[in-house]
C-alpha cells in the first residue's frame, strides 16, 4: 500500500474484508464475497450488539437506509444510480459497495463529453487485427464488459456527463444482460458476451448537472435511484472530516493535531456560507463552490499541509482562513466580494462576541483576500 498513491478500497481494507469473509455464514446472492448484512457492516461499521471479536470502523457516513437500499438493488437485476450534489460521497459509497461485493472496485468508466460507446462495450487492438484479423483475442473489453464476464460490479461515474448515444448503449446492457459483437463470426459462439450472475452497474450522477445530458425515461426505468443528500448535521460532518483528515495524516506521516476549536470554526464557516447561499437572490450572490463536505476536507487538507511544510508544524486559525479563501475563490471578483462580505458581516461580530480562534481567523481571511485582490 505504501507504493500506491491511492489504494482502492479492496486493497486498503483487504485484511478486514478477509476476516469478515471468514466469519460470514449468512446467505449470499449470486457470487458475492460477502452477505448483504456483512456488506452493510463493512461500510457502516460494527456496533457492540453485533458481537464481533474486533471492531469494524465506519467508512461511509450517512443514513443507513441509503446503504441498505443500495445493497438490495444490487442483489436484484436492476442497476443502481447514486445521485446527489458534488461531494456527498457517491463515488466513495460506490467503491465500498464494489469492494465488499466482488473485491474489485476498479472496473470504472468515467463519463465525459468524450466518452464513446466503445468505452462501455469494446474496442480493438489494431495491430492484432491487422496481423490476425478480428477475434476475441484482438478485442479489448471495456470495464463494463469485463464486469459482465466475471459477474462483478461495473461502475459508471458521472453518467449525465456522457452523451445520449452512450447512455442508450447502456440500456441494452442493463435490459438484455449481454453485448453483441457483430464483427465476429455469427456462426460461432464468440459473437455474444453474456453477463454472469452477480453482474450489476453502479452509476453516479451529479444533481447539479441536470440539463447537461438528461437521462431518458427508458434508462431511468433500468435504475433504482438512491438520492444522497448533502450532510448538514454538524456531528456527522465532523466525523467525516476527522475520518478523512486522519487518513491524510497517516499517508504523509504527519504528526499534527487538529484542535477541536479549529474544526468547529471550519464547520461553522461552511454552515454560514451555505445559509447565505440559500437566501441569495441570484447566482452572482452565491459562491461558485458547492460548499460540500468534500470541499471542507480539501480546505483542511490544504491548511494542514501548508502548516506542516511552511508553517510552525501546528495548525492555526490564520492558515485555515487563508486556505478557505484560496480554495473557495473560483471567480474574481464575485467570490472575493462574497467572502469579504461574510468576514465583515458575520466573522467580525462573532470574533468580538466569542473571541477564541475567530479573531485570528478573521485576520487571516482579510490578508488572504487582500493578496488575491
Amino acid at each position: 500500500m505504501s507504493d500506491l498513491l491511492r489504494a482502492p478500497a479492496e486493497i486498503k481494507y483487504a485484511e478486514e474484508l478477509d476476516w469478515l469473509e471468514s466469519i460470514d455464514d449468512n446467505p449470499k446472492p449470486f457470487s458475492w464475497r460477502l452477505s448483504p448484512k456483512m456488506v452493510r457492516l463493512f461500510i457502516l461499521g460494527s456496533e457492540r450488539s453485533d458481537g464481533l471479536e474486533r471492531e469494524i470502523p465506519q467508512k461511509w457516513f450517512g443514513d443507513r437506509s441509503f446503504v441498505e437500499r443500495s445493497i438490495v438493488t444490487l442483489a436484484s437485476d436492476r442497476g443502481l444510480l447514486l445521485i446527489g450534489d458534488p461531494g456527498t460521497g457517491k463515488s466513495w459509497l460506490a467503491e465500498l459497495l464494489s469492494a465488499a461485493i466482488c473485491r474489485n472496485s476498479t472496473l470504472v468508466v468515467q463519463g465525459t463529453a468524450g466518452t464513446t460507446e466503445d468505452h462501455i462495450k469494446y474496442s480493438w487492438n489494431v495491430s492484432m487485427v491487422i496481423a490476425k484479423g478480428q477475434s476475441r483475442e484482438s478485442m479489448i473489453p471495456s470495464p463494463i464488459m469485463t464486469a459482465m464476464e466475471s459477474g462483478a460490479i461495473g461502475r459508471f461515474e458521472e453518467l449525465t456527463r456522457s452523451t445520449s448515444d452512450v447512455q442508450d448503449a447502456l440500456i441494452s446492457i442493463l435490459s438484455e444482460k449481454y453485448i453483441s459483437v457483430p464483427e465476429l463470426d455469427s456462426d460461432g459462439s464468440d459473437n455474444i458476451v453474456f453477463a454472469k450472475p452477480g453482474f450489476s452497474v453502479i452509476a453516479t450522477a451529479n444533481s447539479r448537472d441536470r440539463g447537461v445530458n438528461d437521462l431518458s425515461s427508458a434508462l431511468k426505468r433500468r435504475f433504482n435511484f438512491v438520492r444522497i443528500p448533502v450532510v448538514t448535521n454538524k456531528k456527522s460532518e465532523a466525523e467525516i472530516v476527522r475520518f478523512r483528515t486522519e487518513e491524510l495524516l497517516r499517508r504523509h506521516h504527519i504528526e499534527l493535531d487538529v484542535p477541536p476549536t479549529l474544526l468547529d470554526v471550519l464547520l461553522q464557516s461552511f454552515a454560514d456560507l451555505r445559509a447565505s447561499a440559500a437566501t441569495a437572490g441570484s447566482d452572482d450572490e452565491k459562491l461558485e463552490s458547492a460548499l460540500s463536505t468534500a470541499e471542507q476536507i480539501g480546505v483542511l487538507e490544504d491548511a494542514i499541509l501548508h502548516s506542516n511544510f511552511f508553517g510552525e508544524r501546528a495548525l492555526t486559525a490564520r492558515a485555515l482562513a487563508s486556505s478557505l479563501v484560496g480554495s473557495l475563490t473560483r471567480r474574481e471578483p464575485e467570490d472575493l466580494a462574497i467572502l469579504n462580505k461574510y468576514l465583515h458581516g458575520v466573522v467580525e461580530p462573532r470574533s468580538k462576541e466569542e473571541g477564541g480562534s475567530w479573531p485570528e481567523f478573521l485576520e487571516g481571511g482579510r490578508d488572504a483576500i487582500a493578496t488575491l485582490s
